[in-house]
């Protein structure tokens, strides 16, 4: 009885994300934006896909930056904030800095701690920027357990949408 009532919650979860989440922002990835090309530290390149499903189950907080963007390093105090307040979310940086010396010297200079990677293509070309349609940074997005988005759009740290984002609950199915 138990897990069908569980059930049937996520059932009604699910359909209102579907129903009031597409009206007009997307709560997935798309292939082409999914499978979009990122540079680790080390150098080695992976997909969106790939680093998204490693943190499954986990709620991921993308900060989408770059090295010379002032309203970027004026956010990171809330963003480091955050990361106390939810020590269980996983902070995905992603840098449209278009010099990897530049966004390497960034993360250390401003002491940005959490999963970094690079979008080598920048901020104006890509699958991944045009999906988010990224006209603005910094830009923060909310990935939940499930691998939905939560938050498709937040370009300050202190948007209270984030807070939200992150302290809604996911019911867990046993399978």
């Amino acid at each position: 009885m138990y897990k069908i009532k569980l059930m049937i919650i996520k059932g009604v979860f699910l359909f209102a994300i579907l129903l009031f989440g597409s009206c007009d922002t997307p709560t997935q990835f798309t292939e082409k934006a999914f499978n979009e090309t990122l540079v680790s530290l080390d150098n080695t390149s992976t997909t969106l896909k790939e680093v998204i499903h490693q943190y499954k189950g986990k709620k991921v907080l993308i900060d989408i930056w770059a090295s010379w963007c002032a309203d970027c390093v004026k956010g990171l105090p809330k963003v480091k904030a955050l990361q106390k307040e939810f020590p269980e979310v996983i902070f995905l940086f992603l840098s449209v800095d278009e010099k990897n010396e530049s966004w390497k010297k960034g993360i250390e200079r401003f002491q940005i701690i959490g999963q970094h990677y690079n979008l080598p293509k920048g901020m104006q070309d890509g699958d991944f920027v045009d999906f988010v349609d990224l006209n603005w940074i910094p830009r923060y997005m909310v990935i939940d357990e499930t691998g939905f988005i939560s938050l498709f759009k937040a370009t300050k740290a202190s948007d209270k949408n984030i807070e939200k984002a992150l302290k809604r609950r996911i019911f867990a199915i046993e399978e």
